[in-house]
Formats: structure tokens, sequence, C-alpha cells
């Protein structure tokens, strides 16, 4: 019997071995990545500015919560820097997740499936396709959410009542210390993850969801549900610790308002612009109507169902619905969604009750994934123009260009700045493409770091005007759209043109 379990731990040392070197070598290339990254060249400005001890939303600006900026600023927005820790909140998330497939299957006598899972979300997560080797919000977040499920289905194994034999009444009960204490860790974590993206409020309401479908009777009284309340309450106390705490920071150094508008109100109007349906956000309302259907659909035939596959069906329900809630193509949106479809494909195999319903349900989401949502279309050519690179098939501008043609534009300007900017000299970005501070080694000068940020908020056009006409930086540079720039070059010569960028440099 001890030989039969050790060769089972030794089963599954090598199945978490060969999957997470599998993992490292499919990012391995994203280390040697140029700056050409939209999302990642503003957490890239944002973090150079949050270093050089400008307040996050007040002086320096972006619409995500802070921990994003902090990760970059650490690393002083080194690419390389950021990208390993990045894998290491990779690798971390697919031992997790391991963990929880294990735990989730644990009834089955057949490695193959949580192994069959786990090499599934390790290949969405370390492939290119949906934006696995970029240092994304997202790729950060996971590791705290899958974290948060693994102690949250644990609990499913604690009994939740115990009678007590310390109180007259024989409808007392105490609840395990074990059970509070895993809640309030649990809620901690996906605290941590808002703090990255406010989306992981989803899979906390999942998770929440789970509880209550678990611990409610079938006809819940109010008294049911204040016992549910108060039993789960540290969960949400534990959620709101690390949000708070931040709040109180901004408060502290007197930027709570901006925290505010930029993190919660702003986004808003932002969700909003591509949801619109009859009314405005009737599209997430239709939406959530939808989820909310199939979550009392699952409530009501719980009896039926195991733990595994509510906690799965439940948490990839709202994932979906998190991946559309802002109703944009972007493919890291997916990443929240890629470990509890990777869970489900499992489900297939390890429920054969219920696997042709299952699997109907995920042939029509994946259908909506793909008509909806945009993909890396080269994930063999990505490896390969890497290759090609290591191999000197190819020149650094040929290599550069496979991520974006104006890659190598980029770098040339930056090359042609950094041989003329003194130390304390500073340069405007006027174009999407703010990776270029970084490139230059220059702490943006306004508020707002790209074109689109500027032309979004009428205030921040006055903003920036105002700041530029007081730093009167000594080069501005315009990568995109010059005719919608609306700023005032009358003290400014147009020096060099490089591919389409316009270089202009003060007069003196």
């Amino acid at each position: 019997m001890k030989v039969l379990k050790r060769l089972e731990s030794s089963k599954n040392t090598w199945i978490v071995l060969f999957v997470l070197i599998l993992f490292f070598l499919l990012r391995l290339p994203s280390f040697f990545e140029p700056y050409w990254y939209g999302d990642e060249g503003v957490y890239q400005a944002v973090g150079m500015a949050v270093r050089d001890n400008k307040l996050l939303y007040k002086d320096i600006w972006d619409n995500k919560p802070p921990l994003i900026y902090v990760v970059y600023s650490v690393f002083n927005s080194n690419q390389f820097g950021v990208r390993v820790v990045s894998l290491l909140f990779g690798i971390s998330s697919v031992f997790i997740f391991f963990l929880l497939a294990k735990t989730l299957f644990k009834d089955t006598k057949n490695f193959k499936i949580y192994f069959f899972s786990t090499l599934v979300f390790a290949l969405l997560f370390g492939l290119p396709i949906i934006e696995g080797n970029i240092a994304n919000a997202e790729n950060f977040m996971l590791l705290p959410i899958l974290a948060a499920g693994f102690l949250i289905f644990i609990t499913s194994s604690i009994p939740t009542y115990k009678p007590s034999h310390h109180k007259k009444s024989s409808n007392s009960y105490l609840i395990p210390n074990t059970y509070y204490r895993i809640l309030f860790l649990s809620g901690f974590l996906l605290g941590i993850a808002f703090l990255f993206k406010v989306v992981a409020t989803f899979d906390f309401v999942a998770f929440l969801a789970f509880i209550a479908i678990v611990a409610l009777p079938q006809k819940p009284k109010i008294t049911n549900i204040k016992q549910f309340l108060k039993q789960i309450a540290l969960f949400p106390v534990g959620l709101l610790s690390p949000i708070l705490l931040t709040a109180l920071f901004f408060i502290f150094k007197g930027g709570f308002n901006d925290f505010l508008q930029a993190v919660f109100l702003q986004n808003i109007g932002y969700v909003g612009y591509e949801n619109t349906f009859i009314i405005p956000q009737g599209l997430i309302l239709l939406k959530l109507i939808l989820l909310l259907a199939f979550v009392f659909y699952i409530f009501k035939i719980r009896k039926i169902l195991s733990l595994t596959a509510i906690f799965i069906l439940v948490w990839f329900a709202f994932s979906l619905f998190n991946a559309f809630f802002a109703q944009r193509p972007y493919s890291h949106y997916l990443l929240v969604l890629a470990p509890s479809f990777s869970l489900m494909l499992g489900l297939i195999l390890w429920d054969q009750k219920h696997k042709k319903a299952i699997a109907s349900f995920l042939i029509v989401s994946a259908l909506f994934i793909l008509n909806n949502f945009y993909f890396f279309s080269k994930p063999i050519t990505y490896y390969q123009n890497f290759t090609d690179f290591i191999a000197n098939k190819k020149s650094v501008s040929e290599y550069q260009g496979f991520f974006d043609k104006r890659t190598p534009i980029d770098y040339e300007v930056a090359s042609f700045l950094k041989s003329r900017l003194n130390d304390n000299d500073s340069m405007f970005v006027w174009g999407n493409n703010p990776q270029l501070y970084k490139l230059v080694n220059v702490v943006p000068p306004t508020k707002y770091v790209a074109a689109y940020q500027i032309t979004n908020y009428q205030e921040s056009v006055a903003n920036t005007i105002e700041t530029l006409e007081r730093v009167q930086p000594r080069f501005i540079v315009i990568t995109s759209n010059p005719e919608s720039m609306p700023l005032s070059l009358f003290d400014y010569s147009a020096g060099v043109r490089i591919n389409g960028a316009i270089i202009y440099e003060r007069i003196f």
C-alpha cells in the first residue's frame, strides 16, 4: 500500500514537473520581446512616474487599480524583470491549478483527467493565443483567484455545523474556526486580485454563489438566510480589507477622489460604451439575467449534481460573464476564463452522467467566444520569429517588426532622442505608444501618457495643455494622427521625421 502511494505521489510529481517545464518553455520567448505592446507601454510610463514619486491617479493617470503599476514601478518598468515576475506568477498559478483539479476530480482513479485539465490551462496561459505572454493585469490576478478558489472548495469538506455541548439548546451549533479563517483568507486573496483588476469581483460572487448553493436549503427561510450571512461574513470582510487599506492610503495622500474616479466611476462609461441594447447598459442587463437564471437552475438541480460539478459550472458561468462584461474583443479578457474552461473539459471526462449536457453548454459558449474575440493567429510563427532571431537569421529590425510594424520606428526615435536629451530635459509623446518614455528613460511630464487618454475626456485635454505650457518639454514627438493633437506647436520647430514620426524641438 505504501509503495502504491509513493508511486502515485511520484506520478503526480512528474506530471507537475512536465507541465511546469512546458509552461516555462512557452513563455521563454516573451523575455526577449521588444517594447511594443500598448497596455504594457502605459504601465511602463505610469510605473516610471510612480517610482519618481508622482501620486497615482492624481499626478499620473490610468484607469486600473494600483497593483499593476506597483509591480512595474518596483522594477522601474524594466520589461524583462516584469515578465520574469509574470512567469513566476504563471508557474505558481499552474501549480495551484493542478492542486485544484486534483481535488475537484479526487474521486477518479484516472490521473489523466486532472493532468489533461492542467495541461490545457498551461497551454492557454503559456501560449500567446490569448496574450499569456504579455505582463497584463490578468496575468497577475489569476494566482490569487486560483488560490482562493482552491480554499473555497476545500471548505465544502469541512463540517459547517457541529453540535454544541456548551449550550442548552439542541438547536445550537458551532462552526469550526478553520472555516472562518479560510473564508477570510479567500476573501483577502480576491481583494488582492481586485487591486490588479476590478473584474475579480465576479470570481468573488461566483465562489459566494457556490457556498450559497451548497449551504442553503431548497426553500430557504429568512432565518436560514440570516444564519448563512452570519457564517460567510468574513468572506466579504477579507475581500474589502486590502481595498479599504488602499483607499486609506489615497485618503492620507490626498488623492482619494482621483482614485475613486479612475478605478470606479470612469470605468462605467468604458463598460457601457459597447453594451447599449435598447437602453444604455441594456446588454449587460440581458447577460446578467441569463447568468442569474443559470445559477438559479443549478440551485434547483443541485441534488443531482456533485460538488465538483456545481463549483465548476458556477465558476465557468461567472467567468464567461466576466469575459463578455465590457463587450470588447480583446483576447487577454479571456485569461480570466482559462481556469474554469480547462476544468470544464475535465468535467466532461469526469462526470459521465451529465457529460452530454456539459459538453453542449461548453460548445455553445466556445462558439460565442470564437465569434466575439480576437486571437493571436500566428502562434507558430511567434516561436519561429524567436528562433530565427537567436540564430541570426533575422535582423533586429525584422524581429521587432514581427510584433508591430511601428516598433522599429519607436526604437529609431528613441535612439535619436537619447543622443540629444540632457539629464534635466523632458519630452512629450503624442501617440498611443507610451513605451517610448521607457525606451528613452524619461518620466512623462503630463498626467496622461497616451493620446487616447487625452482625447477621451475634455478635462484631460485642458490638463495636458496647462502642464505642457508650464513644463515646456524640449521635445514633442508625434507618432500618430498629428491633425487630432489639440496642442500648440508655436514654440517648436519640426526638426526630424523618422518613418512617419515627427520630432519637434523647442525653440529657445
